[in-house]
């Protein structure tokens, strides 16, 4: 039987992170403050390769913006039964998760895909309880975050 995969957090200071990350940051900052308006341009002036930013640019973010992220995006593939999305709110509502909206497309072979867009400015370190409860939860067979905002 195979183990689920979850998502580590670290905090880890800037000195130590492996040159591509650090270069990545300095990319998304580029970008975020206007001072380059195409990614090419950007990793052309900081000296980075487009493949090496498009590996790392959705898994590394500063802290003082990861500390200001509210809203989480959820993507989940659900079985189609009874009370499967009604447990994953409540879940959610449990680990003080706000539910600001869901999307639920039409079930296709007894699968759903489900999105949900979650407020976790009260959750605190309870975020990454929520994404292993939500792993390991019975009916639902796919987590990811695809954005946060």
């Amino acid at each position: 039987m195979s183990e689920a995969k979850t998502d580590r957090y670290y905090l880890v200071r800037q000195d130590i992170l492996p040159e591509a990350l650090v270069k990545t940051m300095q990319v998304k900052e580029m970008l975020a403050q206007g001072h380059a308006k195409t990614i090419h341009e950007a990793v052309d002036r900081i000296g980075l390769s487009r493949s090496a930013f498009y590996k790392y640019k959705d898994g590394i973010y500063p802290l003082s913006k990861l500390e200001r992220e509210r809203i989480v995006t959820i993507s989940m593939d659900l079985e189609h039964r009874s009370g499967i999305l009604s447990r994953v709110l409540a879940l959610i509502a449990s680990l003080e998760g706000n539910v600001l909206t869901i999307h639920q497309t039409i079930p296709l072979q007894g699968m759903a895909n489900v999105v949900i867009s979650v407020d976790t400015s009260l959750m605190g370190e309870q975020f990454v309880a929520l994404l292993d409860a939500l792993r390991i939860h019975d009916g639902v067979k796919r987590v990811a975050i695809v954005g946060q905002g």
